[in-house]
């Protein structure tokens, strides 16, 4: 494989040159959280984005699901010259036909279907297609990584989940989850899964990010990692540079390959401080309910300079192409790669 250090132009104070204003054939960001608006919406569409997998579930139930996708269904309809649902790759070129963007579900959590695995397929038939087998805690399918001391791999019924999701075409995601449970989702799944917002470990050392080990089965398995763009997961949070991000993107595509490798930003854009504490904690906040003592100081953080909204996309892929990579392999990791993937992963399969 290249080495991608070697391609990369000298650059001072740690500007990056811009090489070259080709579009991408395709961009897609492989997770977001936002407070979604007619504003964002239209960001989406001026930095060329695509498709967009945007989180419905981090701690709703079942029933609580089901209203976050009618709320989706309201959005499509009031903002139908911006965005359309997402099915499969193909309504990613149907959404670039029309100048819009497609918008694929995802829930970040297994809370919606842990008591009732049918509801795996009831879910996918209203349009999702991720599921991560855990958040940040333990639950009956896996473990997420702030519980990894307890990690005992995929259980039985996470097992059972991985069968299930395989079968109708949802994508596991383990970008939460701890070593042994993403290790063993990869293993155990029949199809390629995805770590959809998150870094290596070596570059910020942090459980929330993936160790080499696990970055090295999610490649050879045909899995994708996404990129995650939100300060907790860089090297030097919200300072962190667009060339230091990149310089990761080159090691990281000598690890993994170029093709294995993807933006996955994780933008909160326009979010209220309560949310990233109900994320925490799970608890909703209003005047009769403060939040729990362990988050009441908790906040979102800044975004890097570079990366504010979904119209700094285009700068990304030309600081990746001054950073070495080809037209090609910036091509794949802005979105083609993605696109790719979604192609194999969303298609029922006979069971």
């Amino acid at each position: 494989m290249l080495l991608l250090n070697a391609k990369r132009p000298a650059a001072a104070s740690g500007r990056i040159e811009i090489v070259s204003d080709r579009k991408p054939d395709t961009v897609i960001d492989g997770l977001q959280y936002c407070r979604w608006s007619e504003k964002i919406f239209r960001q989406l569409r001026s930095g060329g984005v695509d498709a967009v997998h945007t989180t419905v579930v981090y701690h709703e139930d079942y029933r609580g699901a089901l209203g976050r996708l009618d709320e989706w269904s309201a959005l499509f309809d009031r903002f139908s010259d911006h965005v359309l649902p997402g099915r499969t790759a193909a309504d990613i070129r149907q959404a670039q036909a029309a100048g819009k963007t497609a918008v694929f579900f995802g829930m970040q959590n297994c809370t919606p279907v842990e008591d009732d695995l049918a509801r795996i397929e009831d879910l996918h038939g209203r349009g999702v297609r991720f599921m991560q087998l855990s958040y940040n805690a333990k639950c009956s399918l896996a473990t997420g990584w702030v519980e990894e001391a307890a990690d005992e791999g995929v259980t039985a019924k996470g097992r059972e989940a991985i069968a299930e999701m395989n079968r109708v075409g949802m994508v596991v995601d383990m970008s939460h989850s701890a070593e042994r449970s993403t290790l063993e989702a990869i293993e155990r799944s029949a199809r390629p899964i995805v770590v959809s917002h998150a870094n290596p470990r070596t570059w910020r050392d942090t459980g929330r990010n993936k160790s080499e080990t696990v970055l090295k089965a999610l490649a050879g398995s045909g899995g994708l990692l996404g990129f995650s763009l939100y300060p907790h997961h860089m090297k030097d949070g919200p300072a962190t540079t667009l060339r230091s991000f990149c310089d990761m993107a080159a090691r990281t595509a000598d690890l993994m390959g170029a093709d294995r490798i993807g933006i996955g930003s994780d933008l909160c854009q326009d979010q209220p401080d309560s949310v990233v504490r109900w994320m925490r904690s799970g608890v909703w906040e209003d005047a009769n309910t403060p939040p729990p003592e362990s988050v009441k100081h908790v906040r979102f953080p800044d975004m890097p300079s570079w990366f504010r909204s979904n119209e700094d996309f285009p700068a990304i892929a030309r600081a990746l192409r001054a950073t070495g990579f080809s037209a090609e392999e910036t091509a794949g990791i802005m979105g083609n790669n993605w696109f790719r993937f979604m192609e194999a992963a969303f298609e029922p399969r006979a069971a």
